[in-house]
């Protein structure tokens, strides 16, 4: 069980580039090897297990901060963006996301069979995000009101989850679809 305390610096930069490792070599391959992650990363096995027990551990880990970077964007694309744009740009940046945990394949489907709470986790927070765009969407008449972040993630969950070659560029055009309805019925969009 990893302790609390926080890491030394060595120790840290070890777990850094172990997890920079893991996220390289699972969009690479569903099937990468503890062993090969160590490799990528510059350390021993040993030191792979010393900071995640599991090869299972690992992924959840990379998975975990993948949907913290996704999570954090909202404020900054509403800073940048119209509402509207900004909600477009998250939906494709979730079919991104989609194609990073394909990339995790079989790693991921393992969390999904255990009691990990890392995809209840991974879905509180990204229907959250998608309600903090959905509202201001909505507040600025870009986007119908009634619709809330779960919904459309549940959609988009649906385009994502196709395994037919070619699956990415066919989710990107129907999140694009998605989008089109979410702003269909807005007082400035018709």
């Amino acid at each position: 069980m990893p302790s609390s305390r926080p890491l030394r610096a060595d120790a840290r930069r070890n777990r850094e580039a172990l997890l920079a490792a893991a996220r390289e070599a699972f969009l690479a391959d569903d099937d990468a090897h503890v062993e090969e992650i160590a490799r990528r990363a510059g350390v021993a096995v040993g030191t792979l297990y010393r900071h995640f027990e599991t090869r299972e551990a690992l992924v959840a880990e990379v998975y975990r901060q993948e949907v913290a970077e996704l999570c954090a964007t909202p404020a900054r694309l509403l800073a940048q963006h119209a509402p509207d744009e900004a909600l477009r740009t998250f939906l494709l940046l979730l079919v991104e996301h989609a194609a990073v945990g394909r990339g995790m394949g079989e790693a991921l489907e393992s969390i999904m069979a255990t009691d990990s709470p890392v995809f209840d986790d991974a879905r509180d927070e990204m229907a959250r995000a998608l309600d903090e765009l959905l509202a201001a969407g909505v507040a600025a008449d870009l986007v119908r009101s009634g619709i809330n972040g779960r919904i459309v993630l549940r959609a988009l969950g649906g385009i994502c989850g196709m395994r037919a070659k070619g699956w990415k560029d066919d989710a990107l055009r129907i999140a694009t679809i998605l989008y089109d309805g979410l702003r269909y019925g807005a007082a400035n969009h018709g």
